[in-house]
């Protein structure tokens, strides 16, 4: 029996050494080849390939269509599941490997026919652009065919093989950043939803226009809405609104289960905000000469996103000699470095030798819902000005794992598709039998050549030829900051924005009446007459606020952002004559938050009988808005705010309707700054102000005691508030989070220049960071090799790789890394020769 025992131990221990050397060659065998040299089928001449100390990947090709295929090549090597996953969301087939956790987003893209409009936009393109992006995902392509490395471990784990990049694909997530930046349908259906509670004037009051503006129509919005019947009868027994279909769970695995749960929430988040995204963006300015201590221009830029593991950045150097296109037209040469996207071949923010740009979203109202009427007499047609017409229709087939395959009916209208078919929410809100929402969204159109501007930045030297460059642009539109070494900077929005008929009183604003010609669009504002700003008072800064002058003769959106950032950043370039690169990068870092010291007034008022009172309101004695991770002052006053808004808006528009939009679509902080200086008693009732402000005081404390303990002074906002940078979708495994998601405290807020948005509505996590600066980039016009950038994560999206994170915790401290098209030294060399 000894004996036995013993054999069984040994074998048992050699079982464990085998698997562990497995794991080991496949951990090493996971890792990107950077160095030596790989055979490539597909390239025409060799490719170098080196990664400098800051870990940015140049390219020097050639060829322009070789350093493309190479771009591709190196995106697949280093982000191929991330490829994969956002292939799969924009082509609606994710619940074909994540089941009914993700049918829901699955029809919404369906509905949007991201990938029908992406084909036809693609067949648009001039022939250099098309050899443009199909260089690029032949490049994909070659690195799967022939990999030189085994697949990331999400593939093994989801029983997955890479699905492919085709050219099409790489417009096709041009219109995903479109709908992640571009769009305000959700504003205008939670106007209508909520006028089925409040009448018109409390609707403003929840929904205020931007700070200064009237409400951009004077329509009675909830009786117009009654009047037509718009609305579906009260039904006790139906679901909750946006309720997602249940599936079951006993038939999954563990694993499985724990994906689905994850994958479920974020699908619901995303069909829930998507085309709404207030108080979402970046920060960008520029100094002239006359306020820079070189006495060249500085550039900023950090552009806000939902944060992701891997990032959605990947910085590069592309490098090439003149070429031709395919059709013999002459291609520029490329020399660029800065941040690429995987899925699309260029730098899309960053600097050549001689100019540098950056974005924001400007987020002008490009998106319109309209309320189709249905033929009472034949459910197959829709009311237009010239009568009735029939819906187009098709069919669509989602395969959905372990389930029966959903064929799903999608209709369209003259407007566009008919988003009624595809988010649940408005089965809650409309009468479907009388009325679906169409939408009427610029980004879909067949002229999109939003890629083919991407490339032709690529090339410039000058900030007139970033604009000219740009002059193709189309969605989403961008405020564009850009300066060069000549001296000159400037600003421009570009993009496509309709013009409304002055007849439209409605503005966009909510849905209107399909069947009414006054309220379809009369043509686009010319390239030419978007806003524009050349410097003149030495510097120039966007950060979502309003970018029209008062008398702008056009009308752009009211949903533009509370400008709290814009003045934090003009306080701080006008409390110093001159900058330099750190006073740049100190901005960039600034945790005073403008909104908070507009309400810290009232929380300073409040009197209360709690037992943590007096040692809470000692942690806020000396408070002034600075968002410090290590402080309690910033937490309770978050805290306190979050439950004062659930207790002023939540019991007058339901706690469903308040569920389904607080947090991630809005977070009512104008509708709230507004009650309190008004003291209003028709939101604050039953209570005064005073009262209710006292009440969500009591309400925070007890969250707090309950999640940190019952001392205050040793509550910290950092650790409610870490920057959570989380993996579709093995950052939802319990077991698996700790590896693929990324996290470090984080100070900051909402309405920081060094934002930290956070999702209040996330029972969960309602203070964790899950958008700030995906990247940030200052860049020195004196000597542009002395730029400087900083991703949140790292260049890798191979989880085992310790370049998968190692930018995180400089990230979070504010430190950056050199941005130079001549590195003095490589640390990784590779040459891809054809094969």
């Amino acid at each position: 029996m000894a004996s036995w025992i013993k054999w069984v131990v040994v074998g048992l221990g050699v079982a464990i050494l085998l698997a562990g050397s497995a794991v080991a060659v496949y951990v090493q065998r996971s890792f990107a080849v950077l160095d030596g040299r790989l055979a490539v089928v597909g390239l025409r001449q060799a490719v170098q390939v080196q990664r400098d100390d800051a870990d940015v990947t140049h390219i020097r090709a050639q060829t322009p269509q070789d350093a493309w295929f190479a771009m591709g090549y190196v995106h697949a090597q280093e982000r191929s599941w991330q490829l994969e996953f956002n292939r799969r969301v924009m082509h609606g087939e994710l619940s074909e490997v994540f089941g009914g956790a993700t049918l829901e987003t699955d029809k919404l893209m369906r509905a949007l026919d991201i990938i029908g409009n992406a084909r036809r936009q693609y067949q648009g393109l001039p022939p250099y652009a098309r050899q443009a992006l199909q260089s690029y995902s032949q490049g994909i392509q070659a690195f799967h065919r022939h990999r030189s490395q085994a697949l990331p471990p999400e593939f093994h784990l989801l029983g997955v093989e890479p699905g492919g990049w085709e050219p099409e694909d790489s417009v096709g997530w041009a219109l995903m950043m479109a709908l992640e930046m571009g769009g305000n349908w959700g504003h205008e259906f939670t106007r209508l939803s909520v006028a089925s509670t409040l009448d018109t004037e409390r609707l403003w009051q929840l929904m205020p226009p931007y700070p200064g503006e009237r409400p951009a129509t004077s329509v009675d919005l909830a009786t117009l809405y009654r009047q037509l019947g718009v609305y579906r009868a009260a039904d006790p027994g139906a679901a909750p609104q946006g309720a997602a279909p249940k599936h079951p769970a006993q038939q999954e695995g563990l694993l499985s289960r724990q994906i689905s749960a994850g994958l479920r929430a974020w699908a619901e988040a995303l069909t829930r905000t998507a085309g709404s995204h207030e108080g979402r963006g970046s920060n960008n300015w520029a100094l002239a000469g006359s306020r820079t201590v070189s006495g060249k221009p500085l550039l900023a830029n950090d552009p806000h996103l939902d944060l992701s593991a891997p990032s959605i950045w990947y910085l590069a150097a592309l490098q090439a000699p003149a070429g031709r296109a395919a059709d013999g037209t002459p291609i520029a040469p490329i020399d660029v470095i800065g941040a690429t996207m995987p899925g699309l071949p260029f730098v899309v923010l960053g600097r050549t030798g001689h100019v540098a740009w950056g974005f924001t979203n400007t987020d002008p109202d490009v998106q319109d819902l309209y309320l189709e009427q249905i033929n009472p007499a034949d459910a197959t047609q829709y009311r237009t000005p010239e009568g009735w017409a029939p819906f187009t229709v098709r069919s669509e087939t989602i395969r959905v794992k372990g389930e029966a395959d959903q064929v799903i009916r999608l209709r369209s209208t003259r407007h566009g598709p008919v988003l009624s078919d595809a988010q649940e929410s408005h089965a809650g809100t409309l009468n479907l039998d009388k009325y679906v929402l169409a939408l009427r969204w610029s980004a879909l159109d067949a002229d999109n050549q939003t890629v083919l501007a991407g490339l032709q930045t690529n090339h410039v030297q000058t900030v007139d030829g970033l604009f000219q460059a740009l002059s193709s642009y189309h969605s989403p539109m961008q405020n564009v900051v850009a300066a060069d070494d000549r001296g000159q900077i400037r600003f421009q929005a570009v993009g496509r924005v309709p013009i409304r008929a002055a007849a439209n009183d409605i503005r966009g604003v909510a849905p209107a009446p399909g069947w009414e010609a006054r309220y379809d669009w009369q043509g686009w504002i010319a390239p030419g007459k978007t806003p524009r700003d050349d410097g003149a008072k030495g510097w120039l800064a966007t950060a979502n606020q309003r970018v029209t002058a008062p008398d702008y003769p056009y009308y752009l959106t009211q949903d533009w952002t509370l400008p709290y950032r814009y003045q934090r950043i003009a306080q701080l370039i006008e409390a110093r004559e001159k900058h330099d690169v750190a006073s740049m990068q100190a901005m960039q870092g600034d945790v005073t938050s403008l909104a908070v010291r507009r309400l810290l007034p009232y929380l300073r008022q409040v009197r209360s009988a709690h037992p943590l009172a007096a040692a809470a309101q000692a942690q806020l004695a000396d408070f002034d808005g600075v968002m410090d991770a290590g402080q309690a002052a910033p937490l309770l006053f978050s805290a306190w705010v979050d439950e004062l808004v659930r207790g002023l808006i939540a019991p007058r528009i339901g706690l469903e309707r308040f569920a389904a939009t607080y947090g991630g679509e809005r977070d009512y902080r104008a509708a709230v700054e507004g009650i309190l200086e008004r003291n209003d008693g028709w939101w604050c009732q039953p209570l005064s102000c005073a009262g209710q402000s006292a009440a969500a005081f009591d309400r925070a404390l007890d969250r707090l005691q309950m999640a940190y303990g019952p001392d205050p002074a040793r509550w910290r906002w950092g650790v409610a508030h870490p920057a959570l940078s989380v993996h579709r979708p093995m950052g939802s495994v319990p077991v698996l989070a700790h590896f693929f998601n990324v996290r470090h405290a984080s100070p900051g807020g909402p309405y920081t220049v060094n934002v930290g948005q956070y999702n209040p509505g996330d029972a969960k996590g309602p203070f964790v960071n899950h958008h700030a600066a995906s990247l940030r980039a200052v860049y020195d016009l004196a000597d542009l090799e002395q730029s400087r950038f900083i991703c949140q994560t790292g260049q890798s999206g191979l989880v085992f790789s310790s370049r998968y994170r190692d930018m995180n915790s400089p990230w979070a401290n504010m430190g950056y890394r050199l941005l130079q098209r001549q590195p003095a030294h490589w640390a990784h060399e590779l040459t891809l020769v054809p094969d």
